[in-house]
């Protein structure tokens, strides 16, 4: 019996397969993409703090310069997340899980001050949660 093309086949022994989900390639570019904007979004909080709108009675109230080192710090950490995500390794996609979600907490917290931008973002962590965990099933190596 023949078996159908599209279905992946079994990896042998000590072979590896970064490539093998198109859902994880996605949600790699994705945290890279993801990652550099939470990083053009840290330097812009900490270059130039008066640009973004502060609430005087918002319950999570930090100093946009505080912020802008977390998104920047985080942003980073998703960058080399996502470009270890093309290695296949099985780490990266657990990291990836937990810094998207880090990332979108982040982005909700940050809805005060630039509210269209982080609820592209939180749109962004929540497909790449979506992505590597779908991809999970298809890979060998999960």
């Amino acid at each position: 019996m023949a078996s159908n093309v599209n279905e992946p086949r079994a990896a042998a022994p000590g072979e590896h397969h970064p490539f093998r989900s198109g859902w994880t390639v996605l949600a790699a570019v994705l945290m890279i993409f993801g990652g550099a904007m939470a990083i053009f979004e840290g330097i812009a909080a900490i270059a130039k703090d008066d640009l973004f709108v502060t609430t005087s009675n918002y319950a999570f109230r930090f100093s946009v310069n505080g912020w802008g080192w977390v998104h920047l710090i985080l942003g980073i950490i998703i960058v080399l997340a996502g470009f270890a995500l093309f290695t296949g390794a099985v780490w990266a996609r657990a990291v990836g899980v937990v810094l998207a979600g880090l990332a979108a907490i982040a982005n909700f917290l940050w809805l005060p001050y630039y509210p269209f931008w982080a609820i592209v973002l939180i749109a962004v962590n929540i497909f790449i949660i979506w992505a590597l965990c779908a991809g999970a099933n298809r890979d060998t190596s999960w």
